[in-house]
């Protein structure tokens, strides 16, 4: 018989997106149900050529760290490199997206002696998969905020992006689904849920009378009437429904602020990325909404030094941070994605694609601060995730110099700001 004290909980790493935290959840419950010890599972990310880097780094470092354990890598990277991971000598197992979210694949690698008894690597055609694993969990995050995955998967291909090879074809999770975890979630105590997904705005495509998301967020609002407050996350603006905008007109309960998938403001760029959209269109929906919801904040994904980027297009992207009114900006220095397109277009020198981000980023900041300042004096009402800290419904955090009830909607006035972050 095992000694007791030789068993130890599984070490769970999660590198990427909101989504690959979420499954990991899933993960750590599926590990518990099927008996997993002494193991250690990272879950990657496959977005860019540097996530894979990181993903090997971390998986170097974890195997220094845990010499007896059986390390397992899964998530977007080991999806669409398996064969990158399966050749590391501290990988023991490869399971692709699919395979982690599926109880039988964790069921036949339990025990201690599994290492021998299943295939190194389980990866498996993402291509083929129709449904979500929505059902597993009731959603992750803080005691204030929760994450629903409602979408998965993604129908587009735009040149640069390796994410439809690692998630699959776009499904979504019924209605229905959704509004039960969400019902049972605010009845365990969550004033926030956000909604989550690859390509959020491609949800209800694949169901019956296909729906769309808008529709999804009125369902919510009127079945859960004791939600005090939904969050959408990254939306494609070009796909912004009709539905939708009449929720952010409409719906105080749906918080006033979205962070878009815009990528560039240059008219050729996008064209070169097969993005759907125009640089007029993003402006034109930002304008719109603003219009429909005046205290709504901005967020957006911008890549930078896309191949056959010139200074004048740079400039472009430069400029719509504020013909858009953006606040929140991720930068991301393109770097070439084995798989993708893009990787056969002429490239940008490293060097000015540093600087470029750079300069987008101090564009940014200046956003922020312009923000920052526009709210001295204004009262808020303000979801704490911790004693100290909370965000406003715009998402900007607010500290405290009193500890205040933790996961509670508080009201409090603004009273000036420091560090990236209002004070109350």
């Amino acid at each position: 018989m095992s000694d007791p004290t030789d068993i130890r909980p599984p070490v769970f790493s999660t590198l990427g997106c909101r989504l690959n935290a979420y499954e990991t959840e899933a993960m750590k419950d599926l590990t518990a149900q099927a008996g997993i010890d002494n193991a250690v599972i990272v879950n990657t990310c496959a977005v860019t050529a540097e996530a894979v880097r990181k993903a090997r780094q971390e998986i170097r470092r974890l195997r220094r760290q845990n010499p007896d354990a059986t390390l397992i890598v899964t998530g977007c990277a080991a999806q669409t490199e398996p064969e990158t991971f399966a050749s590391m000598d501290e990988v023991d197992r490869v399971i692709g997206n699919t395979e982690k979210m599926q109880p039988q694949t964790w069921a036949a690698m339990s025990g201690p002696d599994f290492i021998g008894t299943t295939e190194k690597v389980q990866v498996d055609d993402i291509m083929s998969v129709r449904e979500t694993a929505g059902h597993l969990i009731d959603g992750f995050g803080t005691r204030s905020r929760a994450y629903v995955q409602v979408q998965n998967g993604c129908d587009h291909r735009c040149t640069f992006c390796i994410i439809p090879f690692g998630r699959g074809n776009s499904r979504s999770v019924p209605a229905g689904v959704v509004v039960d975890q969400i019902k049972r979630l605010v009845q365990r105590g969550y004033n926030e849920v956000v909604l989550t997904g690859v390509d959020l705005t491609s949800w209800g495509a694949d169901l019956p009378a296909t729906p769309r998301l808008g529709d999804l967020v009125l369902r919510i609002l009127k079945m859960v009437p004791d939600l005090p407050r939904l969050r959408i996350s990254s939306i494609d603006s070009i796909e912004a429904d009709d539905a939708l905008m009449q929720a952010i007109a409409t719906e105080p309960r749906l918080m006033p602020h979205l962070h878009l998938s815009l990528q560039a403001g240059d008219d050729m760029i996008l064209k070169r990325m097969k993005r759907r959209h125009l640089r007029d269109d993003a402006i034109r929906f930002c304008e719109d909404a603003r219009r429909l919801r005046p205290d709504l904040t901005f967020g957006a994904d911008i890549i930078v030094g896309f191949p056959t980027e010139t200074e004048p297009m740079f400039q472009n992207s430069l400029d719509l941070v504020t013909a858009c009114d953006l606040t929140w900006l991720h930068v991301f220095p393109y770097s070439p994605r084995k798989g993708t397109p893009a990787t056969r277009m002429p490239q940008v020198h490293g060097t000015q694609i540093r600087d470029r981000a750079a300069r987008l980023r101090a564009a940014g900041e200046a956003q922020v601060q312009r923000h920052l300042t526009a709210q001295i004096g204004r009262s808020h009402r303000i979801l704490l995730e911790n004693p100290r800290m909370g965000r406003t419904e715009q998402f900007t955090e607010v500290t405290f110099g009193t500890d205040q009830p933790e996961s509670h909607i508080v009201t409090a006035t603004i009273t000036g700001h420091t560090q990236g972050q209002l004070c109350a």
